[in-house]
């Protein structure tokens, strides 16, 4: 809990600063589901929403669900949701530059974990199918016959279901067959370089989608895999063209969900959240090195909050209902403030300036 509190300090500057939103730092001493689930109950009365941390896998889906369905404030977890939402607003963009719709895509999910997992429930929600999926893990291609996953399958319950719902071929093997043939390739695993390497990104298809999402370092270099023949690459980095970066999620989709005071955030309003920042993208001119827009793009946040708030009322899960006018007018006048604020501070001297 200790060394995770920076960690928690960051993401409440991010929430202030890019969405306009009060957050307070808690870490909790306890690995126990229970007891973490317990704990957002008692905060649940001071707070209007909570953003669950670093929570590992597979205990933070089932954490993440049972606070959806017994906690009566939103209940988020950035490392499933949020990764999910900018990875298929990048992907959206990505798609219409090379031409193709992702209920025919072939699609390959690198890695397992918190991250692919969220990313992959997302992506079939929003219309890629399971079947044309292939997910891989340190031992291979999950498949029916992963008989280390089915003595296991009550704690790793989404992995075992991913072996019986993906890949409807029946691949075995390991990362590089499943890339054969793959139109789109999502990677959350461990930070490279050297965990993909050129030889796999040839063995997809013309006008492949690799979106490399390690961190501090992705799978691959993305020139290394452009020059293997990908023709858009994504990263989580902001140094490299195309980052897709939690930051320019979950600031914005609380903005809209504490200005509607929403009961939970849905999977719907995390694709709405997805189209808003795509559309916004596309407004501004995609390419093949711009698919998602970045922090410094204001406006892409408060637009989000718009969609997403208005989502909410939609659902019928918004406890205040508001015109769209109105709730750009709150949203904006939150986010624009936030910023007014940290600026006033930094030439104050009460905060060092950002070094670039």
């Amino acid at each position: 809990p200790k060394a995770g509190y920076p960690v928690m300090e960051g993401k409440c500057l991010l929430f202030k600063y890019l969405g306009g939103v009060d957050a307070v730092p808690i870490c909790l001493d306890t690995k126990d589901p229970d007891e973490i689930i317990q704990a957002v109950k008692w905060l649940q009365p001071s707070f209007a929403g909570i953003n669950l941390e670093d929570i590992s896998y597979p205990k933070c889906f089932g954490i993440l669900e049972r606070c959806r369905k017994e906690v009566g404030i939103p209940v988020w977890h950035d490392d499933v949701q949020g990764t999910a939402t900018i990875m298929l607003a990048g992907l959206i963009n990505a798609l219409k530059i090379v031409g193709k719709k992702i209920q025919n895509c072939k699609i390959v999910f690198n890695g397992t974990g918190a991250a692919n997992t969220g990313c992959s429930k997302l992506l079939w929600a929003y219309g890629g199918k399971p079947g044309n999926s292939i997910m891989v893990d340190s031992k291979g291609i999950l498949h029916k016959g992963r008989k280390d996953l089915e003595e296991v399958k009550d704690k790793y319950v989404d992995k075992w279901r991913f072996c019986q719902s993906t890949n409807s071929e029946g691949k075995t093997g390991s990362l590089t067959e499943a890339l054969k043939g793959a139109d789109i390739l999502i990677s959350y695993s461990h930070s490279g370089p050297g965990i993909i390497n050129p030889e796999q990104i040839k063995g997809m298809t013309k006008n492949a989608i690799c979106f490399v999402c390690a961190n501090p370092i992705p799978e691959i270099w993305p020139w290394e895999a452009k020059e293997a023949g990908a023709r858009i690459v994504a990263t989580g980095r902001s140094d490299f063209p195309n980052q897709v970066n939690n930051s320019i999620g979950f600031p914005a989709i609380f903005r809209g969900v504490l200005d509607v005071e929403a009961k939970t955030i849905t999977d719907k309003m995390c694709i709405v959240a997805a189209e808003s920042l795509a559309k916004y993208a596309e407004e501004r001119g995609i390419s093949e090195e711009y698919i998602a827009p970045t922090m410094g793009e204001t406006e892409a946040f408060v637009r989000e909050a718009v969609d997403v708030g208005m989502e909410a009322q939609k659902e019928g899960i918004a406890r205040v209902k508001i015109s769209r006018d109105e709730l750009r007018k709150k949203s904006e006048t939150m986010i624009l403030s936030a910023k007014e604020q940290a600026d006033v501070l930094v030439k104050a001297g009460c905060i060092a300036p950002a070094v670039t």
